[in-house]
């Protein structure tokens, strides 16, 4: 069986472990932080585990936790434009545009702790070609992934961000993609996660913290 080409540069915007998982209120801030940082890094980790994946460029204010990416293979920036989750995107693809000219960009959320590599490479693979895409998360308002050319990269994250993507002509994919969908936001969606199989270092803080 022929060896998938890698196609694919994935832009991974992480707010500061710090700062992040401000929904999660219930919890105390180190644990907000550990968790945070354990969803980015499983991110990563399956992202470079994807076949159709040739690149991670992770963008993040905090110099301390982005060396932790940068010994999982990401190569990582700092976010010139903090609080604007698009403005951040639209900077990164700037620069992997620089990096990774033949490369396809795909931005992908840093908080998918059960991501599975062959969700993402099905994803991936069923993007049209050309033409910007995106996965639905699993409330069906919002958005995971986003994916096109360098030329048409506009970005629409944020609140309901689904129907911002598709205003703007941008394309589901379809499929199951259970993995790929199940961002994290509140307990009740890392339980969810959680049945879908966690990442190793999420699983190890939820299993230290007994969260669920």
């Amino acid at each position: 069986m022929p060896i998938p080409t890698a196609t694919h540069v994935v832009l991974l915007p992480v707010k500061p472990p710090a700062q992040g998982k401000s929904r999660l209120a219930s919890l105390e801030p180190g644990v907000r932080r550990r968790l945070a940082e354990a969803f980015a890094l499983d991110t990563a980790t399956a992202c470079f585990a994807c076949p159709s994946v040739a690149a991670v460029l992770a963008v993040t204010d905090d110099a301390v936790f982005s060396r932790a990416l940068v010994e999982l293979g990401c190569a990582a920036i700092p976010d010139g434009v903090s609080d604007d989750l698009n403005g951040t995107l639209l900077q990164a693809v700037a620069e992997s545009r620089r990096r990774w000219p033949s490369l396809v960009p795909a931005a992908l959320l840093g908080d998918l702790p059960a991501l599975r590599p062959s969700d993402l490479a099905e994803a991936l693979a069923a993007a049209p070609a050309g033409t910007p895409a995106y996965v639905a998360d699993a409330d069906g308002l919002g958005t995971t992934l986003y994916t096109a050319s360098y030329d048409e990269f506009a970005p629409r994250f944020g609140g309901g961000s689904r129907a911002a993507h598709e205003l703007l002509g941008a394309a589901p994919i379809a499929g199951e993609l259970a993995s790929l969908r199940r961002d994290v936001d509140e307990l009740a969606d890392l339980r969810d996660a959680a049945a879908l199989g966690l990442g190793p270092r999420t699983a190890a803080v939820v299993a230290d913290l007994g969260l669920l």
